[in-house]
């Protein structure tokens, strides 16, 4: 498997691996997609974002607030603002 220097190089599996959510981030990362109509590469990226805002934080899992966090960058980016 290649080597990953950063997050967004992570493939679906490795997605997988590293950004296991418990339940309610799930449901909060759910509830989102459903709300916002975003795809499953959305989440994927989502869940990137959320890996690395953890990763800053020393967490070594990604909690609700993380998911919360990397949805609002998220919704600034389909509003033009990141892009």
């Amino acid at each position: 498997m290649p080597t990953i220097h950063y997050n967004a190089q992570m493939s679906v599996k490795q997605i997988r691996e590293h950004c296991k959510l418990e339940q309610s981030s799930k449901e909060l990362l759910k509830t989102a997609m459903e709300r916002l109509n975003l795809s499953a590469r959305a989440s994927d990226r989502i869940l990137k974002v959320s890996r690395t805002i953890a990763d800053l934080e020393g967490s070594k899992s990604i909690q609700g607030n993380h998911i919360s966090e990397a949805i609002q960058y998220r919704s600034l980016d389909r509003d033009g603002w990141l892009g």
